[in-house]
C-alpha cells in the first residue's frame, strides 16, 4: 500500500446512481495509472452492484450481512486483503443505500486508528434529483414514510457534498431550484450538479473529493430507535437464478419482462421501490451482461448495460428494495420470473438463492462524536 491511500466513500439513498458514479470515478483514476479498489456493502449476499464492479475489471471486495458502521472491522480487513493484492492506492466505498451516521461511525473511528494509512476523502452523498424534489416538498409525486425519510435527511445532514445526480433528466430550471433548497436547507454541505451518464460536473466533484478530506465538525444527533424504525419498513431481497434454454434467448428481454411484472405485481400492494437492480450475465460470454434499474415505483426500468447476442444460459442477480413486506417481495419477484420465462417459451429459471428480511437494528462498532 502507497504511504497514504485516500479513501473515498461514496453515499446516498437507494437508487442515487452510486454504482455507476464510482465506475466512472474508478476508470477516471484508471486512465491516470493509478490503482483502484472497490469495496460494496449490503445487509446480504448476491450484490448486483459487485457483479456489474467487477465484470469492469476492478479489483472489489463485498460485505455482507450489515453496514459499513456495523461491520467497521470487516471493513478494513477488505482494505488489508485488496492492499496485499492490488496495492490501490486509492480506495472507493460503497456503503449501503439505507445506511447513514457515516461521519461519526466510519470516517472519525478510520482517521483516529488509521489514520497513518488512510487519507479520508470528503463524504459525498449522491442524491436521485425526482426523489430528492419530492422529499423536500417542491415537487408533488410519491414518497416514503416519515420514518424512512428520517433516514433519508439524515444522510444528507452528515454529507460533507451533496451531489445531485442525474441531472440529464431534469431541465435546468429545476435542478436549479432543487440545488437552491438543498443548499438552503443542509448548510453545511456543498451541493454539487453531475450526471454519472453523460459525465456532466464529473471532474469537478472529482477534484474535490481527490484534493481535499473530510470535515471534522460534530457528529450530527441520531436517534438510533427511529434510525431502526425507519430502516426496518424496508423490505430487502436478493434472489439468484439459474437460467438455461435448449435454443438461444433474448436476455435483455426477459429482464425486461422480469422487472415489467415485478412493477405490475408491487404496484396492486401499493409499495413504494427504492430499488430494483438487475443484471444478467451469460455462461459463456465474458463480459457481456444486461443491467437495468427501476428507481421508484412510478418510474420505468431503464437499462445502463444490454446483451450483444443472445445466450442460451445464464445467472440473473435480483435486488428489491422496497417500502413494504419482504415476503410478499419474494413471493411477487419469484413469480414475475416464472412468468417472464414461460412468456419466452423454453426458458427454464431455477432460483438457486434468495434471501428476504427487514434489516437489523443498527450496532455501529464504535461511534465517536468528533473527529
Amino acid at each position: 500500500m502507497p504511504e497514504k491511500a485516500r479513501y473515498i466513500m461514496i453515499g446516498g439513498f437507494l437508487g442515487a446512481g452510486k454504482t455507476t458514479a464510482i465506475l466512472r470515478l474508478a476508470d477516471f483514476l484508471a486512465a491516470k495509472g493509478q490503482r483502484v479498489g472497490l469495496i460494496t456493502n449490503d445487509q446480504s449476499v448476491g450484490l448486483v452492484d459487485t457483479a456489474m464492479l467487477a465484470s469492469h475489471g476492478f479489483p472489489v471486495e463485498e460485505i455482507t450481512g450489515g453496514c459499513f458502521c456495523c461491520r467497521f472491522h470487516s471493513l478494513t480487513e477488505a482494505a488489508d486483503r485488496l492492499a496485499a493484492d492490488e496495492t490501490p492506492e486509492v480506495f472507493i466505498a460503497e456503503p449501503v443505500g439505507s445506511c447513514t451516521d457515516l461521519r461519526a461511525s466510519v470516517t472519525y473511528p478510520l482517521r483516529a486508528m488509521y489514520g497513518d494509512r488512510f487519507e479520508v476523502a470528503p463524504l459525498s452523498v449522491l442524491v436521485d434529483p425526482v426523489r430528492a424534489a419530492r422529499v423536500l416538498g417542491i415537487e408533488p409525486g410519491r414518497s416514503f414514510t416519515e420514518k424512512v425519510l428520517y433516514v433519508y435527511s439524515k444522510q444528507l445532514e452528515e454529507a460533507d457534498l451533496i451531489v445531485i445526480n442525474k441531472t440529464d433528466l431534469l431541465d435546468a430550471g429545476r435542478i436549479d431550484a432543487l440545488r437552491e433548497a438543498l443548499a438552503t436547507r443542509y448548510r453545511q454541505a456543498e451541493v454539487l450538479v453531475i450526471s454519472a451518464r453523460t459525465g456532466q460536473g464529473l471532474e469537478s466533484w472529482f477534484e474535490r473529493i481527490l484534493s481535499s478530506t473530510a470535515a471534522s465538525a460534530a457528529a450530527m444527533d441520531l436517534d438510533y430507535e427511529i434510525y431502526a424504525e425507519g430502516e426496518a419498513l424496508l423490505g430487502w431481497l436478493n434472489t439468484s437464478v439459474r437460467l438455461s434454454s435448449a435454443q438461444p434467448f433474448d436476455g435483455n428481454s426477459l429482464v425486461q419482462a422480469i422487472g415489467e411484472r415485478i412493477h405490475g405485481r408491487l404496484a396492486r400492494f401499493g409499495f413504494e421501490v427504492a430499488h430494483l437492480k438487475m443484471v444478467l450475465t451469460p455462461s459463456e460470454e465474458a463480459g457481456d451482461l444486461a443491467v437495468a434499474n427501476l428507481v421508484r415505483s412510478d418510474g420505468r426500468l431503464e437499462f445502463s448495460h444490454t446483451l450483444r447476442e443472445p445466450l442460451d444460459a445464464g445467472e440473473l442477480l435480483l435486488n428489491l428494495r422496497a417500502e413494504g413486506d419482504p415476503d410478499t417481495l419474494r413471493e411477487e419477484a419469484a413469480a414475475a420470473v416464472e412468468s417472464a420465462a414461460q412468456s419466452l417459451g423454453g426458458v427454464s429459471a431455477m432460483i438457486e438463492h434468495t434471501e428476504s428480511f427487514r434489516p437489523a437494528k443498527p450496532q455501529p462498532t464504535y461511534r465517536l462524536a468528533v473527529g
